[in-house]
């Protein structure tokens, strides 16, 4: 616990309400405070922190001038939302966050009346504060409407699809712009230049934004209390979309989080005193790991190859290949549907593009992938980190759905690898194949197995038989491989490996329903359309009856923790592995005896 007697200011502040009644010139000791409790708690914790560092003024400003929870305040990404929690009632509990059964990472609508609208990905806060600020509106209701958009937020096509249309519909609202020049990595492209080379002058960006309706205040010092009070107050009343344009800092406050930005964006537990230390000693390679070290080896071998993020460079692993190729490097912001068409152009003139981006990203680019790649057979490889569990960042970062909106896909080759060396397989494989491959894999390490540096690549649809039992036919798909590999042992089943989602395996599918008794689907993804539901619809399809076990998450959004704990609830560890099968097929030693 912390001890709150070593904050004499903020510990009286419970709710938005007690900060209200704080007079103007005591708000700077209550921020100074804030910050110094956001930073004990995130080192004790760990936790996304930066962000949050960056807007400790601007969330007691916000707090101070407007009515909230009926003043509607709307945070985007999420990343900054810490001080906003401490803040609005739940200070006590913000070490939990990220816990199983603690606070959520990002704002949550059933956590808190003060989290208006539930974030996690970028550039949504403009939309929700508009539509929130248009059904006001519409029912004569006077409450504000604020959305709070940086880190990198702004970089992305929604947000001005959002301006564009506010300031068509003249609706009263506030966008306060937090530019502190970062995402996780430093924001990139025309935008980011401009607003660099322009950051001193009112004039060129104020055009930009009142041509598009809005009425533009800014920029002011984001650290400043009796400047944004100033400003905040100037702007609240105001009849139509409003703009207000703040400079801030991100990791202000903390020396080690000023000078290492992108270290400090999210930390796990650490000794405030002494900042991050570094880890000593080899640790296995992470799947992000063998994605690197694979896309510089394929690079140096095939000069066609094009590394393409939105705005992910540390996350998905493509650091060193922005240092060694930076020529073949696009980082294109948080921007994951252009980052899509972006490759299918390049591959329609004979380059190979590779996407390297999120699950949950990827789906922001659904219809890019359809309509751009897959329809024109284009040869684009996505190499999709985070897929199934991800766990302390809950369900707007969960990989959950990938195996079932890219398997109904045409032309789409899809991979799950069970260990590091058949991920780095599977990546030659889609990347050789002539059209779009999807390889899929999960956040963190995987079994330890140690990584060849060929650039083998595997037949296409063919799964790998792992080991040969009686009644029972466990099918594996991807890194659920590992439980499977002990059920298998423990119930003398058939075990397969069975890497393709798409094509399946077929062959091998129709041998084994020949002498098993039943099937096991077993995936870290959706069971509602994913890659049991197409092991079932294959022996469908010709003809075969068999029982089907079908094992995979929930249809319900997956909580946050660790992913230990998610795979457990979900039941896909191994002693719920072991129940569901033993509850569906009770007779399942007698199984094997009647196969044998």
């Amino acid at each position: 616990m912390i001890d709150l007697s070593r904050y004499p200011h903020l510990s009286p502040i419970h709710t938005p309400a007690d900060l209200r009644r704080v007079p103007d010139e005591q708000l700077p000791l209550i921020a100074d405070e804030l910050r110094r409790y956001l930073i004990e708690a995130v080192a004790s914790s760990g936790g996304h922190f930066g962000a949050g560092l960056g807007v400790v003024e601007l969330t007691v400003a916000l707090h101070h001038v407007f009515d909230t929870p009926n003043d509607r305040l709307v945070w985007d990404v999420g990343h900054q939302c810490y001080p906003h929690k401490i803040l609005t009632g739940r200070r006590e509990r913000i070490t939990t966050i990220k816990k199983k059964g603690g606070l959520a990472p990002f704002p949550r609508r059933e956590e808190s009346e003060y989290d208006t609208f539930g974030v996690g990905h970028s550039s949504t806060s403009i939309s929700a504060a508009l539509g929130m600020a248009i059904a006001a509106q519409r029912k004569g209701d006077p409450r504000k409407v604020v959305a709070v958009i940086g880190d990198g937020g702004m970089t992305a096509g929604m947000a001005f699809e959002a301006l564009n249309h506010a300031g068509a519909v003249d609706a009263n609202m506030l966008v306060v712009l937090n530019d502190n020049g970062m995402s996780i990595s430093e924001n990139v492209g025309g935008l980011a230049k401009h607003w660099e080379k322009h950051a001193n002058e009112v004039t060129v960006p104020s055009t930009m934004f009142e041509e598009l309706g809005f009425h533009y205040t800014g920029p002011i010092d984001g650290h400043d209390i009796p400047q944004l009070l100033q400003a905040l107050r100037a702007v609240k009343d105001r009849q139509g979309p409003q703009l207000l344009h703040v400079i801030t800092t991100k990791g202000k406050g903390y020396a080690p989080a000023e000078q290492a930005q992108i270290e400090y964006h999210a930390v796990s537990p650490f000794d405030p005193n002494a900042g991050l230390v570094k880890k000593s000693g080899p640790s296995k390679p992470t799947y992000t790991d063998v994605f690197s070290d694979w896309l510089c080896d394929m690079a140096a071998a095939d000069e066609r190859l094009l590394g393409i993020t939105p705005a992910m460079r540390e996350g998905s692993g493509l650091v060193r290949f922005s240092k060694e190729y930076p020529q073949r490097y696009f980082d294109v912001a948080i921007a994951e549907q252009h980052a899509v068409t972006l490759a299918a152009g390049m591959a329609c003139e004979g380059a190979k593009p590779v996407v390297a981006i999120y699950s949950t990203f990827l789906q922001r680019a659904y219809d890019q992938a359809i309509h751009d790649v897959v329809l024109q057979n284009l040869d684009v490889t996505f190499a999709i980190d985070r897929a199934g569990v991800v766990g302390p960042d809950g369900a707007t970062h969960a990989g959950s759905f990938d195996l079932t909106f890219l398997r109904c896909l045409p032309n789409m080759v899809i991979m799950a690898p069970a260990d590091e060396n058949e991920c780095r397989a599977m990546l030659t494989t889609g990347f050789r194949h002539d059209g779009p491959a999807a390889i899929r894999y999960p956040r963190g390490g995987g079994p330890g197995v140690t990584v060849r540096m060929e650039l083998d690549a595997l037949p296409i649809g063919k799964a790998e038989l792992r080991r040969r039992g009686h009644g029972l036919a466990i099918l594996s798909f991807g890194a659920m491989l590992a439980p499977a590999t002990e059920i298998a042992a423990e119930l003398d089943a058939t075990l397969v490996n069975m890497r393709f989602v798409k094509p399946l395996d077929e062959a091998l599918m129709l041998e084994l329903a020949k002498d098993h008794s039943a099937f096991v689907t077993l995936e870290d993804n959706v069971v509602a359309g994913g890659a049991g539901a197409g092991v079932a619809e294959c022996l469908a399809a010709h003809g075969v009856t068999l029982p089907i076990l079908h094992l995979g998450l929930p249809d319900a959004p997956l909580e946050h923790g660790t992913r230990e704990e998610v795979l457990s609830e979900a039941g896909l560890d191994l002693p719920g592995i072991r129940k569901a099968i033993r509850a569906r097929f009770p007779q399942v030693g007698s199984l094997s005896q009647a196969s044998a």
